[in-house]
Order: C-alpha cells, then sequence, then structure tokens
C-alpha cells in the first residue's frame, strides 16, 4: 500500500468521525442542558422533548454542512486548472 493511499483511507475515517460527531454532540449537549434544567430549576420532565428535538435539529444541520464541505473539497480537487492560468507555485 503506498502512502498516497494510506492518506486516503486515513482522510476519509477522520471525515467519518467528524460526522459523528457532529451528529452526536448537539443533541447530547441539549439532553445535558434539559438535565440540568430539571435538577437545578425543577422543571417538569417535558423539557426533554422540546430539548431533544432542538438536538436533532442542531445534529441534521451541523451534519448537512460537514457534507456541504466534503463535497466543496472533492469538486475542487477534481477541477482542472487552465495551463496558461498562473498562479503563486507556478514561476514562469
Amino acid at each position: 500500500m503506498q502512502f498516497k493511499d494510506l492518506s486516503k483511507l486515513l482522510s476519509q475515517f477522520a471525515m467519518v468521525g467528524q460526522l459523528g460527531l457532529s451528529l452526536l454532540m448537539p443533541l447530547l449537549l441539549c439532553l445535558f442542558a434539559c438535565y440540568l434544567l430539571c435538577t437545578k430549576l425543577s422543571v417538569g420532565a417535558w423539557v426533554y422533548i422540546p430539548g431533544f428535538i432542538l438536538g436533532l435539529g442542531g445534529s441534521m444541520t451541523t451534519a448537512y454542512k460537514v457534507y456541504l464541505s466534503v463535497i466543496r473539497r472533492e469538486e475542487k480537487k477534481k477541477r482542472v486548472r487552465d495551463p496558461k492560468e498562473v498562479y503563486f507555485n507556478k514561476h514562469m
């Protein structure tokens, strides 16, 4: 296995991990905030329902943003540069 293939594989694993965390963390943070509201302020357990819905909304929003960034990155890699274009690393 070449280093370039290994680098691609590790990059894909990192993106899957980032997607998993972006799905999980907003939901857990909203549920933790609901737990604090219930224990500290003695609010009813009904608070968990809107907290769960808001957490899912936040999870889907962040997952969509991660998806869009991956798509943009892949499109940027596929784009072919014009041979006459002058850019930073190309000297004369």
